[in-house]
């Protein structure tokens, strides 16, 4: 095929964060999260998959995400930007503490609600709609210390009561939302999914599955709630989707790469869009000795809570062998796995596997029957900038254009795609790195790892280049 048809209305955009974008950390009467005390610089990694972090702010440490691109003074020229890229949808998350300060306040801040009205109003004056997450690893800072973050039972409550109150907020203005952004990223991150640090690596699994329960009810009580108060409104999950390969046709290599992508693929998924816990959970329950406290309803609740479609994020395919040598592993892949010789790599470590995109819709279709989206896909890469001021990103398009090829292909397999918001349409910060080196966008930002720049906006080749691919429906690639 030369040319892909995606379907009419297909929702072409671009993807960000709150916690990545907008800065203004202490303004507008907003609280800290757990963002706001990650310190920059590629040992944020180790604070996110290790165990030990204290959630302080200390004086000798640089935090990108307090201001971070300044989103929150500059938005309207930034959504010129993405108006004149032509983009059909922005997926944009809030932040739970301009809202909610602490989490556990019983009315909201007026401040921050209304900072999002001017924000989606602008956007609806350029014809964009939003793709709004309710929870993007920004959770209250004041829920994780006082609380313990999702292990206690009290958070639920306190997320519903964020959540009808946006939900409420912006019911006549949003009509596409997700609950939690890659849920199931926290069996690799806890503290940006879950709100807390394991304190030992072998006490991780009880807590962890407790707070992902907790966690589950909460989504499907925002599903319920956004059904009932916008009734035209569609709302999904979210997952860090990458399909496991197994290493060799080993039959235990093949058995070990299932067992791992049941888990880190499908457990969440399964009951976000199934509305019941899969059984091959029971086992994994059973061998980590993990028993769940469900109170009365909860199972009931998940059963009427499940979403109308599956966001899901891609960047990367994950290869595992049951018995892995130290020189195996595959160093920069976040979620673990060994090294995949028929692959290419990032500037950071990443495989590049643009079919491993096709082969994810087609497992995500087969298994639930309902409608997909693309919610995050993008290279992380060092940008150039030229003495003429241009950024000549041909990496990045030809990274593009190659996963975009491969969703043409899935539609073709007869997968029901919904739309495509590529990660970081601008210049963010890193969430894993915590650095402005790292560049997705195709509007580069004139900020840098030490905190310098000028903020200025430039456009790169890539903008160009996506904004025919929007402008003929993914024709033109």
């Amino acid at each position: 095929m030369n040319t892909y048809k995606f379907p009419e209305g297909f929702l072409w955009g671009g993807a960000t964060a709150a916690n990545q974008i907008e800065g203004g950390y202490n303004e507008g009467q907003k609280g800290l999260n757990v963002a706001d005390v990650l310190p920059g610089g590629k040992a944020r990694y180790d604070i996110l998959t290790k165990p030990g972090f204290d959630f302080e702010i200390r004086p000798d440490q640089y935090y990108p995400n307090h201001e971070a691109i300044d989103f929150y003074h500059r938005y309207e020229e930034d959504i010129a930007l993405f108006a004149e890229m032509g983009f059909k949808a922005f997926r944009m998350s809030i932040a739970w503490t301009r809202i909610f300060p602490n989490g556990d306040e019983l009315e909201p801040n007026e401040e921050g609600l209304a900072f999002y009205d001017r924000v989606i109003d602008e956007l609806h004056k350029h014809g964009i709609e939003l793709v709004v997450t309710i929870s993007h690893y920004e959770m209250p800072l004041h829920l994780v210390k006082e609380y313990g973050g999702w292990r206690n039972r009290k958070v639920v409550t306190f997320f519903e009561r964020y959540a009808s109150t946006i939900l409420n907020r912006y019911k006549d203005k949003v009509k596409y939302w997700m609950t939690f952004n890659e849920i199931n990223s926290a069996l690799v991150m806890p503290i940006n999914g879950l709100g807390f640090s394991i304190e030992k690596e072998e006490d991780r699994f009880q807590p962890t599955f407790q707070a992902y329960h907790h966690q589950l009810v909460a989504s499907a009580m925002a599903v319920k709630a956004c059904h009932e108060i916008i009734p035209e409104s569609q709302i999904g999950c979210m997952i860090l989707f990458a399909p496991v390969y197994p290493f060799d046709s080993n039959p235990e290599n093949i058995l070990h790469a299932l067992k791992e992508e049941q888990i880190f693929n499908y457990f969440c998924g399964d009951v976000q869009v199934r509305g019941v816990y899969p059984s091959f959970m029971n086992r994994y329950f059973k061998e980590h000795n993990i028993q769940l406290e469900i109170e009365e309803g909860d199972l009931e609740l998940l059963k009427e809570g499940t979403v109308d479609y599956v966001g899901f994020s891609y960047y990367m395919s994950r290869t595992e062998k049951k018995e892995k040598a130290d020189d195996d592993a595959s160093e920069g892949n976040i979620i673990g796995g060994v090294r995949n010789p028929f692959l290419d790599v990032s500037d950071w470590g990443w495989e590049i596997d643009p079919v491993g995109l096709r082969i994810s819709l087609n497992k995500l279709y087969n298994r639930y029957q309902i409608p997909l989206f693309v919610v995050e896909n993008g290279l992380g890469a060092y940008d150039q900038l030229e003495e003429d001021g241009s950024i000549n990103d041909d990496y990045r398009i030809d990274y593009l254009r190659e996963h975009i090829k491969a969703m043409g292909e899935a539609i073709e397999d007869g997968v029901n795609l919904m739309g495509y918001t590529s990660w970081g349409c601008i210049d963010m910060v890193s969430m894993s790195t915590g650095e402005f080196s790292k560049r997705y966008g195709y509007i580069y930002v004139d900020k840098h790892d030490d905190g310098s720049g000028t903020l200025e906006r430039k456009k790169k080749k890539s903008f160009f280049w996506y904004k025919d691919v929007i402008k003929t429906n993914g024709e033109k690639l």
